[in-house]
């Protein structure tokens, strides 16, 4: 489990496809602390890791991964947001993320706000994710508040932290982040639909 609170950015330093699987060689701070067989967020995905060497580390995306999230569009020399599962006895400063991406979003709109920052991402609402104002929500992993929520897209507001630190500062119009929607609106949307 993880609360979408960011540790650090990674880089992509090697990318190997075997089959259907792609194997990520990643850069990091944090690479030299990891575990193989530790389960780290990359841009929201839970990756497990699976080997280390100095500073950087290899994750294998499968296929199935892969058609659910924006992996396959990564190159090297791009940027992964990267967290760490959360411990026991630490704050949960951010909201419950599971690590398991419910589909992709395009940005459709990045306004700056003189010292602030507006994205709108749209969505495909014919998978039935839903997102309400002032919900969580987590894009490529960082856990942010919604606002202006729609059927089929959202907004949120970035503070200057935010866009230092994670990778959202290289998202533009016509980007593709992974999206993974409040696990508590799920299991409501889930039962509701189940009532018919």
């Amino acid at each position: 489990m993880f609360t979408g609170i960011i540790e650090t950015l990674g880089k992509i330093k090697n990318i190997k496809h075997d089959q259907s699987n792609i194997h990520f060689e990643i850069e990091s701070t944090l690479s030299n602390e990891l575990k193989i067989d530790q389960s780290v967020s990359h841009n929201g995905v839970c990756l497990t890791v699976v080997q280390i060497q100095d500073n950087e580390h290899i994750v294998t995306a499968i296929d199935e991964t892969l058609k659910k999230t924006n992996l396959g569009h990564l190159k090297v020399g791009d940027i992964v947001n990267l967290e760490r599962c959360t411990q026991a006895n630490g704050r949960f400063d951010g909201h419950i993320v599971q690590g398991h991406v419910d589909q992709t979003a395009v940005c459709v709109e990045r306004i700056d706000q003189d010292g602030s920052w507006l994205f709108t991402f749209q969505y495909d609402a014919s998978l039935h994710n839903i997102t309400v104002e002032k919900g969580s929500i987590t894009v490529n992993g960082i856990s942010l508040t919604v606002f202006n929520s729609q059927i089929d897209q959202f907004s949120v507001a970035i503070i200057p932290y935010t866009i230092e630190h994670t990778n959202l500062k290289n998202v533009n119009i016509g980007n593709t982040v992974n999206l993974e929607f409040d696990i508590v609106g799920k299991y409501v949307s889930k039962i509701m639909a189940l009532r018919g």
